[in-house]
């Protein structure tokens, strides 16, 4: 009887610290609300600039600078695909990825997924895909200015 009641008040225990942890690390970086962050990181490109999204929820990158009058001078880190595709139109092509978040167990962020889409003469722009059950995703948080091609990260 000693033995399944320790069992059983270590299993809470353990439970509790696990829950606890979860909660700390997600209202540290801003993941718990299901958007993509990057926490004050450095570029991941020498030369990028990093940028707070629209609604100041997280940062993304500009890699290059967009030309004036160009379409990716319209685009602002933070926008959906649908606004994207509705103010430029829509992509040549697209590609979709896992990233290292996928394998997470109980990771419920929406940037599991990555999805690059490439507009021909301009660059590619890199979009959150989604969490691994399908929900969330589409938001902006990579633009790379690319006129000559030579912008995918795959």
């Amino acid at each position: 009887m000693v033995g399944k009641t320790t069992w059983a008040a270590l299993s809470v225990v353990a439970l509790l610290i696990g829950c606890a942890g979860q909660q700390g690390t997600a209202s540290s970086n801003g993941a718990g609300n299901g958007t993509a962050t990057t926490a004050s990181a450095a570029p991941s490109t020498p030369g990028a600039k990093m940028v707070k999204s629209r609604d100041g929820r997280y940062e993304g990158e500009v890699i290059g600078t967009p030309a004036p009058g160009s379409r990716f001078a319209k685009l602002q880190i933070g926008m959906t695909m649908e606004e994207v595709s509705t103010l430029i139109g829509a992509p040549d092509n697209m590609i979709r990825h896992e990233t290292g978040k996928r394998w997470i167990p109980f990771y419920f962020g929406n940037d599991a997924q990555r999805l690059q889409v490439i507009y021909r003469n301009e660059g590619c722009l890199t979009y959150t895909g989604g969490n691994v059950f399908g929900g969330g995703g589409s938001e902006l948080i990579r633009i790379t200015v690319a006129p000559k091609g030579g912008c995918l990260d795959t």
